[in-house]
């Protein structure tokens, strides 16, 4: 950590803007994040209005962003508690309601269970941003692709293959296997949560249905796949062989579409040659927020519109800093963050998705490495919430 920044003053002036915006929660913030859900429910409803009549983009491209927003903007923001302070907000937007046993089909209908998302992304993901104990660390995590010395091409298309299909095979097995390990740590073990994020286990390991993990994580994601390419296409047999069988093609080419979308939008947040990853944990809490702005990058903000289709995931900075806060809040915070950074000399990164694309396949490809941090001091106390 450099010593020119004044950690102690950065975090000071950070929190004073947490309490601001935890003050100032209301009834707009709330309105807010339904309108949101509502834009993505109209997207799924309309793709599911036009895709019985033929195979085509239009329908893919409704169905994929409905998905996409019910995951980065509503199930992200709730299960952080981002509206479990909102006054009036429906105990189904808030961390306790939403997803919990049936509701899971109507919330948030994924290949992920929210249980496992939540412990991977909500704790270890961001209390270990850009670690080794962080389970998302792009660069560690793809060291097999970027040191094998198969031709750029076939390495680009490797990585295009595991956007295309990442959800299923990456987030949904790697999640479960995460809430399994914290599951079995005992006390007096040894173990602590920073074991949670990686194990002896295999990827294909989750797979293995003669395992009892194994067998979970079917049951995790068999309900998603049967619902959305069964169940839902089957709703239009009335309609003739040819309007399910166009559901049926309109449902695949929208996962598709939403694996890709999803990974354009997530995956680039914390990789480029410009962002830090860490040897080990911050030394205090201060030096923590500072990390939090070090490994990551914001895409364009601002507009409704633009932020919906980046599933504010372009406000990544704000979300790292205040994980605890609901969508409207970003908006609100990040120029005054932007600006605290310049103020204290935080390196504050922000530019195109397409710019952060390029970064991510330089990394996952080798082609670029990351930035390494100082040597580590002793371990602070980390939560995922500020």
């Amino acid at each position: 950590m450099s010593p020119s920044i004044d950690v102690t003053g950065f975090e000071r002036e950070l929190r004073a803007l947490r309490e601001e915006a935890v003050a100032s929660l209301g009834a707009e913030d709330l309105a807010h994040l339904k309108k949101l859900e509502r834009w993505g429910r109209w997207c799924t409803a309309a793709g599911y209005a036009t895709a019985w009549l033929f195979p085509n983009p239009l329908s893919m491209v409704l169905l994929s962003t409905g998905s996409t927003a019910r995951w980065t903007i509503i199930a992200h923001h709730v299960l952080h508690k981002g509206l479990d302070r909102v006054d009036g907000a429906p105990e189904r937007l808030t961390s306790k309601g939403f997803a919990r046993g049936w509701r899971r089909f109507v919330d948030w209908f994924e290949w992920m269970h929210p249980d496992a998302w939540s412990h991977e992304h909500n704790v270890l993901h961001h209390a270990y941003t850009n670690e080794v104990a962080d389970p998302d660390l792009v660069e560690h995590n793809l060291e097999a692709l970027r040191s094998s010395k198969l031709p750029r091409a076939v390495k680009w298309a490797l990585l295009a293959l595991s956007a295309s299909t990442w959800k299923v095979t990456y987030y949904a097995p790697n999640t479960m296997q995460v809430l399994q390990r914290r599951r079995r740590r005992a006390p007096g073990d040894g173990r602590t949560q920073r074991d949670d994020g990686r194990g002896p286990e295999t990827m294909l390991e989750a797979f293995d249905v003669r395992t009892k993990d194994g067998r979970e994580t079917w049951r995790a994601m068999l309900p998603y796949a049967l619902g959305r390419f069964v169940a839902l296409p089957s709703l239009f047999a009335p309609l003739g062989p040819l309007a399910v069988a166009s559901v049926f093609l309109n449902s695949l080419g929208a996962e598709w579409l939403s694996n890709l979308h999803t990974f354009a939008i997530i995956v680039p947040n914390h990789a480029g040659d410009d962002l830090q990853r860490f040897d080990g944990p911050p030394k205090n809490r201060a030096e923590w927020f500072v990390r939090q702005v070090r490994g990551s990058v914001n895409f364009r903000t601002g507009g409704d519109l633009n932020d919906f289709l980046h599933g504010f995931l372009n406000y990544q900075i704000e979300h790292r800093l205040f994980p605890d806060l609901p969508p409207r809040q970003y908006q609100l915070l990040q120029p005054k963050v932007k600006a605290l950074c310049e103020k204290y000399g935080v390196p504050y990164r922000q530019e195109s998705v397409f710019r952060r694309l390029r970064q991510l396949v330089n990394i996952a490809t080798g082609a670029g490495s990351m930035q390494r941090s100082d040597t580590p001091g002793p371990s602070a106390s980390l939560a995922s919430n500020v």
